[in-house]
């Protein structure tokens, strides 16, 4: 009976492969089963009444037409639990492949990787929870597209804007102090560079918009800032200003807490020190709460050395925004068959109970 089944599927549209749950086809070992269990079951009925009656009394009686309208009745609910498991199984015909616009926003996660961020006010230290918090939100993301830019004294573009999600958590889990030239937290070039790099926007003469990638309306652009802050150098508030008046949304996020030391390397150890004094890393939330202010955001998210959800920062203020074209994928749908085979298991089981055990009389 399973190989019957598995036949007629592949002979209505090419080979079974074409399956929404293909692990219930390990259920068709229940077929053979059930055979084994009617065909013990239906020998010792046998014999049983070959105990009161010879074999050609057994004819006379129409013992035989019995055992034969029993077999058929076993076979037909083999017959539906077969069809009950490739139902299960969802088979799938006609595919048919057609292109889906994809939907959402452009949004860069930037993220400060200058040695203050390996303090461990925050466990095991201000990098790797942030590295934390934006992998938990991957996975959550709809149809955007990401990338993703280290900086410290200055600016490298780690992943540039995709909708490959496992390129993207690949550049992530590799990011470390050592991703961007120390020096410093050039949080300021780290606008700029994302701006002019990866949104690839400039102003033309008349002060308007323009961009050297695919069109993307400047209002679907997203920068999400993560840092500790201490700049004030390279002219963050006026990066941001910038980035602001080209449609550029931040979404500025202060991890870190006052004075906390700054470790001499990425491994279990000391702390820095100059001229004879331990470094520590504070952090600047005004500067933070001035670049929020300064850009279309106007979103600063003080979480010091606490805690925060990645996801819900998403529903709120990125999901729930205006969403543009951001690509397009092959999408390939079938038609779904497994009601034809449920309804067949259910006719199956309607009918065994109409045959009857006996003839008459």
């Amino acid at each position: 009976m399973t190989p019957i089944l598995l036949a007629t599927i592949s002979s209505i549209d090419g080979p079974v492969d074409r399956l929404g749950a293909p692990a219930w086809l390990h259920a068709l070992w229940l077929v053979p089963l059930c055979a084994v269990l009617f065909a013990i079951s239906s020998r010792a009925r046998r014999r049983a009444l070959a105990r009161f009656a010879e074999s050609g009394l057994l004819v006379i009686t129409g013992a035989r037409t019995l055992v034969a309208r029993r077999w058929l009745r076993h076979v037909i609910v083999c017959a539906a639990v077969a069809a009950l498991v490739v139902g299960l199984a969802q088979p799938r015909f006609n595919p048919t492949e057609h292109v889906a616009e994809r939907r959402g926003r452009d949004v860069v996660f930037l993220v400060d990787v200058s040695r203050s961020m390996l303090a461990r006010d925050l466990a095991p230290n201000r990098l790797e929870r942030a590295k934390l918090w934006i992998n938990d939100l991957i996975t959550s993301l709809g149809g955007d597209r990401v990338g993703l830019v280290a900086f410290a004294g200055a600016a490298t573009i780690e992943c540039p804007l995709t909708l490959d999600r496992s390129f993207f958590r690949l550049t992530l889990n590799q990011l470390s102090p050592n991703s961007a030239p120390r020096g410093g937290t050039n949080i300021g070039d780290a606008i700029r560079k994302t701006v002019d790099s990866v949104f690839a926007l400039r102003e033309n003469e008349d002060g308007e918009e323009e961009s050297d990638s695919t069109p993307t309306p400047n209002r679907y652009r997203d920068i999400i800032l993560i840092t500790d802050g201490e700049d004030q150098e390279s002219f963050p508030v006026e990066a941001a200003k910038r980035a602001g008046d080209l449609g550029v949304r931040i979404i500025a996020i202060g991890i870190g807490s006052r004075d906390a030391p700054v470790p001499a390397s990425d491994d279990v150890g000391g702390t820095l020190t100059y001229n004879g004094q331990t470094v520590r890393s504070s952090l600047d939330h005004e500067t933070l709460s001035k670049i929020a202010a300064a850009s279309r955001g106007n979103v600063f998210l003080n979480v010091g050395a606490g805690a925060i959800d990645l996801e819900d920062v998403y529903a709120d203020l990125i999901a729930t925004a205006e969403q543009t074209s951001v690509g397009s994928a092959a999408v390939v749908t079938y038609d779904e068959w497994f009601w034809a085979f449920l309804g067949l298991a259910f006719a199956f089981l309607a009918v065994e109970p109409l045959v009857p055990e006996r003839g008459n009389a």
